[in-house]
């Protein structure tokens, strides 16, 4: 029996254990055995060995190549882990003694920065809300209160009555992991919430209801529906269709730091358990004054 055809046979092994045991798809198995073809194909003619015989060097030599070629992290990654696998599934019947991927972990990819929105388009996405309706004033208060505490969207519709603290403008919120926080809030938003609230008594709109942010039934609104909302605001204002209610968290962070806030203290609003969380928004503050430089320097 040729080296090659046991080399194959070991692949056609691996790939029916996915298919019969695993179930996974056939573009998921059909992306596991290419992983695996090419490696067997780079072994054989880069380093002269075979597929079995293969130790941590030549994994290592393996990535370095592909780092070469300028392939994406994810990609690397993927084929990592379909050989990570590959070897594991050996290594469990025996073929072989120890799984030569154990000690490589994947490549970290820089995170996206988060998006966010200059004061002028806040004011547009804040201001497109039909005040004169039940569902537009709740709207504006809610997007109103967004950008002026930072809260995440599922702190914002959980609101309830006695969160509120209209006499000292503050809110207390449940985030994640159950920490509390008390979160200050600024005379719009609180003029905003007032005239919410009005609204509420003077239409009987289900004083019962413990919910702050409710639907005209009187429920509580969902995540999904406000998201629609906004969806339907970013049209009537032109903005990108990228932009989330979470995106006013973001602008809320970094229009702080932009205008002199200490980085402990936006941590603190923010209810960031890891101070490098928040100091993305100081690398969004520093690409927004690197991008004006370029646009508006005569060297730029």
């Amino acid at each position: 029996m040729s080296s090659d055809f046991k080399k194959n046979q070991h692949i056609d092994s691996f790939l029916s254990n996915l298919r019969l045991e695993k179930g996974l798809s056939e573009n998921t198995i059909k992306a596991y055995s290419n992983d695996c073809l090419a490696f067997n194909k780079w072994i054989l003619h880069s380093r002269n060995s075979e597929l079995i015989k293969a130790c941590e060097e030549d994994i290592r030599q393996y990535l370095n190549h592909f780092q070469k070629l300028n392939l994406s992290h994810t990609t690397i990654n993927r084929k990592l882990s379909s050989l990570k696998h590959f070897f594991n599934f050996l290594t469990k019947k025996r073929v072989l003694k120890s799984n030569p991927v154990t000690n490589f972990s994947g490549l970290k990819s820089a995170k996206p920065l988060p998006k966010s929105l200059s004061i002028i388009d806040v004011n547009s996405l804040i201001n497109s809300p039909d005040c004169s309706t039940f569902i537009g004033l709740r709207d504006r208060a809610m997007l109103e209160l967004m950008y002026a505490t930072g809260v995440r969207i599922s702190e914002l519709i959980n609101l309830q009555y006695s969160n509120i603290d209209l006499n000292r403008s503050l809110i207390k919120v449940m985030g994640k992991g159950g920490k509390e926080r008390m979160i200050p809030f600024g005379d719009n938003a609180l003029s905003w919430l007032i005239d919410y609230i009005e609204h509420r008594r003077k239409n009987n709109l289900s004083l019962k209801s413990r919910d702050f942010f409710i639907s005209k039934q009187g429920k509580k609104i969902t995540r999904q529906a406000f998201w629609h909302r906004v969806k339907q605001y970013l049209v009537m204002t032109g903005l990108p269709m990228d932009v989330s209610p979470h995106t006013l968290r973001h602008a809320f962070a970094t229009h702080l730091l932009n205008n002199g806030a200490d980085l402990r203290s936006v941590q603190m609003l923010l209810g960031h358990s890891d101070l490098s969380t928040t100091q993305i928004y100081t690398h969004i503050a520093k690409q927004r004054l690197s991008d004006m430089v370029k646009e508006h320097h005569p060297r730029g």
